[in-house]
């Protein structure tokens, strides 16, 4: 069974950190260029980063610069993505995604709010 699941995914007031996790199973995803992605309600799906095989972050959305970190452990088959100063524009369901897989997890809830 293939598939990638996240967590770590929660309610936080603006100005908290959450970190999320991707876990991949019946997949090694060391080798492949890995992002995530978020959906807003009443938005499209916008990528809020990427990540090459090496750990070598190649994107951040302008909005989450400075904010957010995107890192990988691949003796872990594992994504992560350190959320910091958290916004309300930042509640969305989030997910990681590997479009030369074609593969993408159920995602992650995350809520900011006060």
């Amino acid at each position: 069974d293939v598939r990638l699941v996240e967590s770590g995914g929660g309610m936080v007031q603006p100005g908290g950190s959450l970190r999320l996790s991707c876990t991949a199973s019946g997949v090694t995803i060391s080798s492949y260029l890995m992002s995530w992605v978020r959906n807003a309600p009443g938005k499209g799906p916008e990528r809020v980063s990427r990540i090459n095989s090496n750990g070598d972050v190649v994107y951040y959305l302008d909005s989450v610069k400075g904010r957010f970190t995107m890192s990988r452990d691949n003796a872990k088959n594992t994504l992560y993505l350190q959320m910091d100063s958290l916004r309300p524009e930042d509640t969305a369901l989030y997910y990681c995604s590997s479009e030369a897989l074609g593969l993408s997890g159920q995602g992650t809830l995350v809520t900011v709010s006060s």
